[in-house]
C-alpha cells in the first residue's frame, strides 16, 4: 500500500485522498487568490504529480539552473541522488546547488561531475569539505539569520527546492518535520517544488506546514533518517557540562545548544533546576530526559510560553519520535529563531556554544581550520550577541570547549591559525570554560584576558602560553 494510502491519518484511505484533490480542483472558475498566493499553509486548485524521483528531474532539471537542498536530518538523499543521475545521463552544466549542512554522502561533489554542479555551502557538513578545499565547491559566510534574507533579496534564486515531508493528513497538509530552518524562504522564491514523501519524517508544527497543493511533483520514499548522538561524553566534557550546569545556569534560564557531547553534558547536568526553557535553533536527545523530570517547562517566557522553540534537528530516533505530532514542540523560521532581538528578549537568555580554537586576546575561531573551511558561522553570534544584550541583564553568552585536542594540542593559542576565521570577535566573548574551569572576560584587559584563559588551558601548556603572552602581550609571568 502507498504511503498516501496507508499514513495519511487515520482512516484516511487512498479514495478519499482523491476526494481531498477533487475538492481542491473543483473550483476552477476565474482567477483568485487560491491560484496565485505564495503561502505554503494555504491550499491551492491543484494537486502534486507523483512520480519517481529520476521521473521528476527529467522533467524539470536544465543547465545553468540553481537547485535548493533541504538540510538537516531532512536532507533528501534519494532526490540528490537522482539529480546526479539525472545530470550526467543527460550531460547538463552548470548547476548550483545551494544547501545549509547536509547528511550523508552528497555525490554531486565528485570530482567527475564537476563541470555538471557546483555545491554553495550556507553551512558545510564533512560531505563537502574536500571539494570545498579542492575548488570545485563553494561557501558563503553568513549568520543563521541572515540566510533567508539571500532568497527574499533575489540574490539566490532557486529554480528548484528539494524537501522530505511527512505524509499529508486529512486537510492535505505535510510537515518539514526536523528542518524548517530557511526552508520556507527557499520554497517560496523557487520555481519548482519536488518534495520526497516519506513516513519516517516526524510531523512537526509552527512554520513546518505546507500544504501538498503546493507541490509540483512529490516521490514517494521511506529511507530512514541519519542518526547522530548517544555518544557518551568524555570525562573532560562531563566535567565542562558540571561546570556549566552548576555555575551558569539559573532556575528559570532559557537555552541555547546546539548538538554533540558538551551540550549533551550541560543538559545532563541540569536534572535539578527548575522552569527551564529552550529556544535554539537546533537541540539533542539529552533534552527529552529534563522534559520527563519537569525540568523543561518554558514557563518562564513571556512569548512562546509553555513551548520549546527550535528551527533544525539532527538527533536518534527517540528524538525524532520525541517531536513527532508534539504540540509542545514549535519549529519556526530561523530569521526569528535566531533574531539577535528576539533572544536578547528572552529570561535568563543561556547561549551555549563550541569552538575550534581560542587565541589569547578572546578571539574564536569556529569555521575553518587555518585557511581550510571546516563548518561555517552558524547560529553562535546570533545567539552569543544576543544573550549578551539580555533586556533583563542576566543573560550569559558562553563558549565551552575541551583544552586540547585528541593530539594533546592546545585549543587555546597564542595566536589564531594562519588563515583562520574569527566568527566571534575578542569583544563579543564573556564566557569560556574548559575542564579547567571558567573564565569570565567581560570587562578584562588584553593582558588580563591572557591570564584567564591561560588558567583555564591545560596544566601542560600553560608554562609555554605564559612564555607566548609575554611575548605578545607584555604579560609578566602569571602570580
Amino acid at each position: 500500500m502507498s504511503v498516501i494510502g496507508k499514513f495519511v491519518a487515520p482512516n484516511v484511505s487512498v479514495r478519499n485522498f482523491a476526494k481531498i484533490g477533487a475538492a481542491l480542483q473543483a473550483s476552477k472558475s476565474n482567477r483568485n487568490y487560491f491560484t496565485y498566493t505564495q503561502e505554503l499553509s494555504q491550499p491551492l486548485d491543484r494537486k502534486p504529480e507523483f512520480l519517481t524521483a529520476k521521473q521528476a528531474f527529467e522533467k524539470c532539471l536544465k543547465s545553468g539552473q540553481t537547485v535548493y537542498a533541504q538540510g538537516a536530518a531532512a536532507t533528501p538523499v534519494p532526490l540528490l541522488d537522482a539529480m546526479t543521475e539525472v545530470g550526467k545521463d543527460g550531460n547538463l552544466r552548470d548547476i548550483k546547488v545551494v544547501h545549509m549542512h547536509t547528511e550523508r554522502d552528497a555525490k554531486y561533489v565528485a570530482p567527475e561531475y564537476k563541470d555538471i554542479f557546483r555545491s554553495v555551502s550556507l553551512f558545510m557538513a564533512a560531505n563537502v569539505r574536500k571539494s570545498v578545499a579542492e575548488g570545485r565547491s563553494d561557501a558563503i559566510p553568513i549568520f543563521l539569520q541572515d540566510i533567508p534574507k539571500l532568497f527574499h533579496r533575489k540574490i539566490i534564486k532557486p529554480d528548484i527546492a528539494l524537501i522530505q515531508v511527512s505524509p499529508p493528513d486529512q486537510h492535505g497538509y505535510c510537515s518539514l518535520g526536523t528542518s524548517v530552518d530557511c526552508v520556507r524562504a527557499a520554497l517560496v522564491n523557487s520555481q519548482v517544488i519536488i518534495a520526497q514523501v516519506n513516513i519516517n519524517m516526524p510531523r512537526t508544527f509552527g512554520d513546518a506546514i505546507i500544504h501538498v497543493s503546493h507541490v509540483d511533483y512529490a516521490v514517494e520514499d521511506n529511507t530512514p533518517l541519519p542518526e547522530h548522538g548517544g555518544k557518551p561524553a568524555s570525562p573532560e566534557e562531563t566535567k565542562i557540562g558540571q561546570l556549566i550546569g552548576e555555575n551558569l545556569v539559573v532556575d528559570g534560564a532559557t537555552l541555547q545548544m546546539g548538538i554533540g557531547s558538551i551540550p549533551d553534558a550541560v543538559l545532563s547536568a541540569l536534572k535539578n533546576h527548575k522552569d527551564l526553557g529552550i529556544h535554539s535553533e537546533m537541540f539533542s536527545v539529552g533534552v527529552i530526559d529534563l522534559v520527563k523530570r519537569g525540568c523543561v517547562t518554558n514557563n518562564r517566557k513571556k512569548f512562546h510560553k509553555g513551548r520549546i522553540v527550535g528551527s533544525f534537528l539532527v538527533g536518534n530516533r527517540d528524538l525524532y519520535d520525541f517531536v513527532d505530532n508534539n504540540p509542545f514542540i514549535e519549529m519556526l523560521e530561523i530569521d526569528y529563531v535566531n533574531n539577535t532581538h528576539v533572544v536578547s528578549l528572552l529570561p535568563d537568555m543561556t547561549a551555549i556554544n563550541s569552538c575550534i580554537e581560542v587565541d589569547l586576546t578572546g578571539q574564536i575561531c569556529a569555521d575553518s581550520i587555518g585557511t581550510r573551511m571546516f563548518s561555517g558561522f552558524g547560529g553562535q553570534v546570533d545567539f552569543i550577541r544576543g544573550a549578551a544584550e539580555a533586556v533583563d541583564g542576566r543573560g550569559k553568552p558562553i563558549i565551552a570547549l575541551v583544552s586540547t585536542t585528541k593530539r594533546n594540542e592546545s585549543k587555546i593559542v597564542p595566536t589564531l591559525k594562519v588563515g583562520a576565521g574569527v566568527v566571534t570577535t575578542r569583544a563579543h566573548v564573556n564566557y569560556v570554560v574548559t575542564e579547567q574551569g571558567i573564565a569570565n572576560l567581560f570587562g578584562k584587559t588584553l593582558r588580563q584576558r591572557a591570564y584567564e584563559l591561560i588558567k583555564i588551558s591545560h596544566p601542560d601548556h600553560r608554562e609555554s602560553l605564559e612564555k607566548a603572552a609575554f611575548e605578545r602581550l607584555k604579560c609578566m609571568p602569571a602570580p
